[in-house]
């Protein structure tokens, strides 16, 4: 079977399977999943090429905050507001990444930045409570008028299916920049700045482009999942934390493979499912020390993450010859 046949047949087999399977909780689960696998997506776009971002928990918090704010006090519509949310993630990006690229800050020096930019977020979110609710959270408001205009539904099958349509949307995203020249410049860049521009590379320009493709995707997850729990806060869609919890599920699935962030979201989702059903609110922050303990193990022995060190294996000569 040839690959895109069975792209299609997957996703064919994915629209279906609410309309055969439809046990709520079970669907709740599957919507994060793909919410969380969007963003994961989101930021292996940067980080598959060595720009270690610690602050997509900011462009999430954004993306989420800017989306309830206009429908609360405005009543800007979300499919107004998502992407007005994006445009300022996008616009953030540029202001905290054009002078990062432009004097050559890299490495650990722009992971610190981003990670500075993360804490920020966090703390104007906390710090405007009259208008976001501070640490105690923010809820948008529930419709009066139209659940389309408001992008707010009660039956979880239309949000699996924008989920989906979603996450779909992000691995497209990714196959099209995996086959576009940016990728080239991007591994160019990786490699060696100074190679790179030498051979005519506008290394500042590329980096700045996935960047910005990076962050407005962060913060589009940031948003749909706002609308999807009707509640935000700033812990659970913005800050450090965030940050740190999408780096390890990218890490772990596997960050140079597509479905490898997937792969990281059904591992994250999943353990905060099981911690919070076994041991309810005494394992409170067990996730996220479990994310550190795990990500410093697979750093070290299983740098590929498990999607792309299980793709290695099946390629390696060893295993072809068993075949």
């Amino acid at each position: 079977m040839n690959k895109p046949l069975a792209w299609v047949l997957g996703l064919a087999a994915l629209v279906a399977l609410p309309f055969v399977y439809r046990d709520p909780y079970h669907l709740h689960i599957l919507v994060l999943i793909l919410i969380w696998s969007f963003a994961y997506t989101s930021w292996s776009m940067m980080g598959r090429f060595g720009l270690v971002s610690l602050g997509h928990g900011g462009f999430m918090g954004v993306g989420a905050y800017v989306t309830a704010l206009l429908w609360n006090h405005l009543g800007v519509s979300p499919w107004i507001g998502i992407p007005a949310a994006m445009l300022c993630a996008g616009a953030l990006a540029l202001v905290v990444a054009y002078p990062c690229f432009r004097f050559r800050i890299t490495g650990h020096y722009f992971a610190l930045v981003t990670l500075a930019l993360s804490g920020i977020v966090l703390q104007v979110i906390i710090a405007t409570r009259d208008y976001t609710g501070g640490s105690l959270g923010y809820t948008p408001e529930r419709t009066k008028g139209s659940h389309i205009v408001a992008l707010q539904f009660d039956d979880k099958i239309v949000w699996y299916l924008i989920a989906l349509g979603v996450w779909a949307g992000g691995l497209a995203v990714w196959y099209w920049i995996d086959h576009s020249m940016s990728r080239y410049a991007m591994e160019a860049i990786s490699e060696d700045e100074d190679a790179a521009a030498a051979a005519g590379v506008n290394v500042t320009a590329e980096k700045l482009r996935i960047t910005v493709i990076s962050a407005v995707m962060t913060a589009m997850a940031g948003a749909l999942y706002g609308q999807y729990q009707m509640f935000i806060a700033p812990d659970t869609v913005s800050g450090i934390a965030v940050s740190l919890q999408m780096v390890f599920a990218a890490v772990v699935g596997g960050i140079y493979v597509a479905l490898g962030p997937t792969i990281g979201a059904v591992i994250t989702i999943m353990l905060a499912e099981v911690l919070r059903i076994g041991f309810g609110t005494k394992a409170v922050g067990w996730d996220n020390l479990l994310y550190g303990v795990l990500l410093v193990v697979f750093i070290i022995f299983l740098p590929k993450g498990i999607l792309g060190s299980l793709l290695a294996w099946l390629k390696s000569p060893s295993k072809q010859r068993d075949g």
